[in-house]
């Protein structure tokens, strides 16, 4: 089974990505994660480009031990000394140079032949070899160069003394198929004396799917970045690519000396850094690439996770799968999470807190293991209903005197009651109060959200007193009035069974 080496160049070609910037001390950080990660080569950066690229990349050649640091330079002595300057310190270094080599870059970008291409590539190489003993050459835009063209360049850098041949898809043209029998054909006419790399850009959405393609057909070497970050829309990415090869040993023959563990670790250090989010359902590191909301999935999984699952979370650094309770869920799932909570209902109990349940998932996306509890307790602590909310309707804003007109059930009998107050919560209570003739007096009202964001389940708790008697009552819902009546008639509730 062969060995792919994982190029990353994140601090390179994904601080290239808009708004990915990083200074110094966060260059240095990732990189240190980077070997925790197992990869074989960092390209620290781009050592000419700024006085600030050359300073970080010296200080990772410097104090980042454990892998191969590369630095980037164009085909020109100056970037090449300035590239050696930077790695040199370093117990493994690399340099890597690129030229381009397609008719589009060659006659409007550079406008010169391809002969005199062929020429500077193989006299830049010649001397990155005298300074390092690793070298590293990019016939850039690779993929919209003409085959016969392209082989040429390589056999001639891998005579210069190019160990490594990078084949770039530099502008995320190519597709698997095709890039596939280029590698192939590449790798037919230089065996192995040169490692054959390849660094896909994703334009298309193809660059993991381009660099797996490769990996079939003699690749020894795939560059890519931490989270798929990079210019325009990214490139490969470095957990995707590593996770395939993981799972699928059996179909690519090939691994790669990453430690999956620290994947996670890995990804949330860089969004931390550069504050680029992962999309929700990005595969390997998005928050829900291994939640499962839907009943039967959940089901499934709670009985064997090999139904729905191909990787195990705790490989790439998750401690569990999560299973996102929302309007999909089935009551396996429900139930389990309040064995997991620490409840142990009776089988009616577990009914009305689950249509409890279904009931606040049409209102929220995401239940939380708070909101549940909440459910739980209402149900639990459940009293005897002598008066049940049953409609509630307000009127209330700017220049509207507030007004509620509530419903009830009281003792069986449907009450209804329109009330004016000071704000919505006054005039919902002075109805209540008129329908159940009350007599008691409000003595503490509180409100707080259960959970974070818009849509959070809101808890309203009231202490209430009567005759010397004073109870609690508590309502929740994601309609903070809806809360406050639930919480009063609850407290009401409560009164009128002390009273019996």
């Amino acid at each position: 089974m062969r060995t792919i080496r994982i190029f990353d160049t994140t601090l390179r070609d994904g601080e290239q990505s808009p708004g990915a910037s990083m200074n110094v001390e966060e260059k240095i950080q990732l990189a240190r994660q980077l070997v925790k990660l197992g990869v074989d080569v960092i390209e620290a950066g781009f050592p000419i480009a700024s006085p600030g690229d050359f300073e970080a990349v010296k200080r990772i050649a410097g104090e980042v031990q454990g892998t191969t640091i590369a630095g980037l330079a164009r085909a020109r002595e100056e970037d090449i000394k300035r590239a050696w300057e930077a790695v040199k310190d370093a117990p493994r270094h690399r340099i890597h140079t690129f030229h381009s080599t397609s008719d589009i870059h060659l006659k409007y970008q550079f406008r010169v032949s391809r002969e005199e291409a062929i020429k500077r590539s193989v006299a830049m190489v010649k001397f990155a070899r005298s300074l390092a003993g690793d070298v590293e050459f990019s016939p850039m835009d690779a993929t919209r160069t003409e085959l016969p063209y392209l082989i040429e360049v390589v056999l001639a850098v891998v005579e210069a003394g190019a160990g490594t041949v990078n084949i770039p898809d530099t502008v995320g043209y190519t597709s698997p198929l095709e890039f596939g029998s280029m590698i192939r054909a590449i790798k037919a006419r230089i065996g192995d004396r040169a490692v054959i790399s390849v660094h896909c850009h994703n334009d298309l959405g193809l660059a993991v799917a381009n660099s797996l393609a490769a990996v079939l057909n003699g690749a020894g070497q795939v560059e890519c970045t931490i989270n798929g970050i990079g210019e325009r829309a990214g490139n490969c990415s470095m957990e995707e690519v590593v996770m395939n090869l993981n799972t699928r040993k059996d179909y690519y023959k090939a691994v790669t000396n990453i430690n999956t563990r620290e994947i996670i670790r890995t990804s949330r250090l860089l969004t931390r850094i550069t504050g680029i989010h992962v999309q929700p359902n990005k595969a390997i590191v998005g928050a829900n690439a291994f939640a499962h909301e839907s009943g039967i999935h959940q089901d499934g999984l709670l009985k064997e996770k090999m139904t729905y699952e191909i990787m195990k979370p705790e490989d790439v650094g998750l401690k569990e799968t999560e299973l996102i309770l929302g309007k999909h869920s089935g009551r396996h799932a429900f139930k389990t999470r309040l064995h997991d909570l620490g409840y142990e209902l009776t089988q009616d109990e577990v009914e009305s807190a689950f249509s409890k349940f279904k009931h606040l998932a049409d209102q929220k996306k995401v239940i939380f293991d708070e909101d549940i509890e909440t459910l739980v307790t209402q149900q639990v602590s459940r009293t005897p209903e002598v008066f049940r909310l049953t409609d509630l309707n307000v009127a209330s804003g700017m220049n509207i005197v507030p007004k509620s007109t509530v419903k009830m059930k009281i003792r069986g009998k449907t009450v209804q009651k329109t009330a004016k107050g000071d704000g919505p919560v006054d005039a919902t209570y002075k109805a209540i109060a008129a329908m159940t003739k009350t007599k008691s007096s409000l003595l503490k009202f509180e409100v707080k959200g259960i959970t974070g964001g818009t849509d959070a389940l809101g808890e309203v708790v009231v202490s209430i007193e009567e005759g010397g008697r004073s109870v609690r009552g508590q309502g929740a819902d994601t309609d903070i009035i809806l809360a406050a009546a639930k919480a009063y008639i609850n407290a009401l509730n409560k009164l009128a069974a002390r009273k019996k």
